[in-house]
């Protein structure tokens, strides 16, 4: 996939991260893991890894503040997280 710039990866980078069992913070290969296994799609690393990266830590940050679920609310493009 090509994207013009970080806005655009990021929208995409939330829809591929869909289910609360994904864990950024415990490492790529329990990541990798869990994008073919529980999220059924593959890692974007493989082909914007600084971008993916970049979505990682901003990601992890909305979680740890509580503002993932608002962020895909904005975003609108797949249903709410679930509680762990």
């Amino acid at each position: 996939m090509n994207f013009r710039n970080l806005d655009e990866f990021w929208a995409f980078y939330v829809t591929q991260h869909s289910k609360p069992t994904f864990v950024p913070f415990t490492g790529y290969g329990l990541a990798w893991y869990s994008h073919f296994f529980v999220e059924r799609n593959a890692p974007a690393t493989f082909g914007h890894p600084l971008w993916s990266l970049l979505c990682d830590f901003r990601m992890f940050g909305l979680m740890m503040t509580g503002r993932m679920e608002k962020e895909i609310k904005r975003l609108g493009k797949r249903p709410v997280l679930q509680a762990f």
